[in-house]
């Protein structure tokens, strides 16, 4: 990336601009903004989180939001009410509470005399997730949105479930806001810092058993899920998704739903902003987003209207590689969406492990050992530590696979896969996973795209039935977008499995499945030779001055226990020691997770995520430390965790939490 020192407007930055909420609550914002924009205003552009922008996005927001203000804009980066230096308490993702507060400081900004009172919205995960759903709820000034690594539904398409089946990550996720949210204000901006901090700790909610109670989509989900109503959403949005993230749905919900201006872009990337993210190419993000932006907030002529619908990074075939920094590829442009480039080509599942072709008579068992799913990789992987998808090989092992031809020429696939399986289920819970794989022919096999389903929410996500055991029945399964070129000489597979681990959290019993019948409805494009867009190259602003004085550390491996054959995925992730040289504070922090199952029994599955989060300046000096742990007996999820607060030497806050809760649908 490019790091830009010169621009059109000369930049001031306010650390803590107060902007009190109607119920005397103070939220806390860094704004940037040009210095004379009190005698000519600016739009406003908010991001808004509770990732603490003294310490915790800090990195890039300064890379980010002075670049956006020295293009003639307030750009204002606001804590939530119960996090980092503001006011308040938090009780759980986007409440009433979370989402009024994002209403009422967007009428703030717009009232500001250095306001023109033209306000956009912009986030990534959390942020990308709020801009949305306050853009649905309309407020006046709010014009256009950009929206990050987002979801439309809080049910299908978050941390907590996927196709009706209990992710690994609601328990992680979890943990990690356990972490985040315990830490205290800076005491350089709060006097009050430590009352403000025991009373968050009081407070503190232990959200994953909250989330896994609700089992089916129910009003708990849909509250924040702006699929409920698309054409509430009437700000212009642009929404960015990565293929190396599990959030890349979205775009193409959006672009096909919503009859405000909308488009899409999807990368290869991870769960990153697309001017910071792996695997490359990284493209000029802010310089599309001041295109945005002067369209919808200034009313510039510049065209940003007429640009396609969907512009989408096609990945080509190359070898596995979990901790890619560069995925070959090339973009496809898009007039409309769905694209009226792509036909349908239906392939058999066929005896024998054939896909497509004639199709020869299927009776075949499917029934996973529970380790199945260690090459996975995370749900939202943020970089380079074996976080994406392995060779898939090892897993297909495990699977049932169905594989075409070698392919004779190149193959372009552009949208969502639907699966259509007949099949028979021989316990009362049970889900089936399938992953779409580019095999090589040295036998080594990339993840392209994977689905998920619970099979009790076959019918309905909102209503689940029982799984008819013993009869047959169908299912479709509607897999997750893609954009991928197989070369000649690969073939494709479809590997099926009943294990995800630890992806997924098992099934009370091992089943076993019987296919009956089975087509893939596969979505081919008509292939393009090169780039159809070539986006701008990647620029920031001057990074973050800071001094490190102990370097991260990362660890990824899969243990396997002799004496009792546990099989166990372990990751370490420790960001060192960095000290804000502008301000002096100094944080890090230490995760580590332990994912462990033994491949004959589904109640063995246990994981165990603890953390610590350090912060000091000078003599001052708070840690918080903690964990949590996720069992399971046949009738509930066993829940625990343990949170402890200190300042300097003497402990300041200890509580445990334990929860049941039924598997009622899991």
């Amino acid at each position: 990336m490019r790091v830009v020192t010169e621009f059109p407007h000369q930049v001031t930055d306010d650390p803590d601009m107060g902007i009190v909420m109607p119920d005397g609550c103070r939220l806390s914002a860094r704004v940037w903004m040009p210095v004379d924009a009190v005698q000519n205003p600016v739009p406003a552009v908010l991001e808004y989180i509770p990732y603490r922008k003294r310490d915790g996005t800090i990195a890039r927001d300064e890379m980010m939001h002075p670049y956006v203000a020295g293009h003639g804009y307030a750009s204002v980066r606001v804590d939530m009410r119960g996090n980092g230096d503001s006011d308040g308490l938090m009780a759980d993702e986007y409440t009433d509470v979370e989402l009024q507060d994002a209403c009422d400081v967007i009428a703030w900004l717009a009232a500001q005399p250095w306001c023109t009172g033209a306000v956009g919205m912009m986030g990534k995960s959390w942020g990308g997730f709020n801009c949305l759903q306050t853009a649905a709820l309309r407020p006046a000034a709010l014009k256009a949105v950009i929206s990050v690594c987002s979801t439309v539904d809080r049910f299908a398409d978050d941390v907590h479930f996927k196709g009706g089946c209990l992710l690994g990550e609601n328990l992680g996720w979890g943990a990690v806001m356990l972490s985040y949210s315990s830490r205290p204000p800076d005491p350089m901006l709060r006097d009050d810092w430590r009352e403000v901090w025991l009373a968050r700790l009081e407070a503190e909610p232990f959200l994953a058993p909250v989330w896994a109670g609700h089992q089916a989509r129910d009003g708990y989900w849909k509250h924040g899920s702006v699929c409920e109503n698309y054409s509430a959403i009437q700000a212009a949005v642009l929404s960015y998704g990565g293929w190396a993230d599990n959030y890349m749905n979205t775009v193409a919900h959006l672009v096909e739903n919503i009859s405000a201006p909308v488009q899409g872009i999807v990368g290869p990337w991870v769960h990153q902003y697309p001017h910071m993210a792996v695997p490359g190419p990284e493209i000029g993000f802010l310089q599309l987003a001041v295109r945005w932006w002067d369209r919808w907030l200034k009313g510039v002529a510049n065209g940003a209207e007429d640009d396609p619908a969907m512009r989408a990074y096609m990945l080509h075939s190359a070898a596995p590689d979990a901790s890619a920094a560069f995925r070959a590829g090339h973009w496809v442009a898009e007039a409309e969406w769905p694209s009226a480039r792509v036909a349908w080509q239906a392939m058999a599942l066929s005896g024998g492990g054939m896909l497509g072709g004639l199709g020869r008579p299927l009776s075949v068992a499917v029934k996973s050992p529970q380790h199945l799913g260690l090459h996975a990789g995370e749900f939202f992987p943020m970089g380079l530590n074996a976080e994406m998808p392995g060779d898939q090989a090892p897993d297909d092992a495990l699977s049932v696979c169905f594989d075409t031809a070698v392919l004779a020429e190149d193959l372009s696939l552009l949208g969502a896969a639907v699966l259509r399986l007949s099949m028979t289920c021989d316990k009362p819970f049970a889900f089936v996973v399938a992953r779409l794989c580019d095999v090589a022919p040295d036998g080594t096999s990339v993840r392209i795209c994977h689905g998920m389903l619970n099979l009790r929410h076959r019918d309905s996500m909102e209503h689940p039935t029982a799984v008819p055991v013993g009869q047959a029945f169908e299912v479709v399964l509607t897999m997750d977008q893609m954009a991928y070129r197989l070369a000649a000489g690969h073939r494709l597979r479809v590997a099926l499995s009943t294990t995800y681990w630890p992806f997924l959290w098992p099934s009370t019993e091992a089943a076993t499945l019987t296919l009956l019948g089975g087509s893939l409805d596969l979505p081919v494009h008509v292939g393009v030779a090169s780039d159809e867009w070539l986006p701008p190259e990647a620029e920031v602003a001057t990074p973050w001055a800071h001094r490190v004085s102990r370097k991260p550390h990362a660890e990824r491996r899969v243990e396997r226990d002799l004496i009792t054959g546990a099989v166990a995925l372990v990751v370490v992730d420790e960001t060192g020691l960095v000290e804000n040289a502008s301000h002096g504070l100094v944080t890090g922090e230490r995760m580590a997770e332990c994912w462990s199952v033994h491949p004959d029994d589904p109640l063995s599955a246990e994981a165990f995520c603890e953390f610590s989060q350090n912060l000091a300046r000078g003599a001052w000096a708070v840690r918080t430390t903690g964990w949590a742990r996720m069992t399971g007996t046949k009738e509930a999820l066993i829940m625990t965790a343990h949170l402890e607060a200190w300042e300097g030497a003497s402990q300041v806050f200890t509580r445990d939490w334990r929860s049941e809760v039924p598997r009622a649908q899991i």
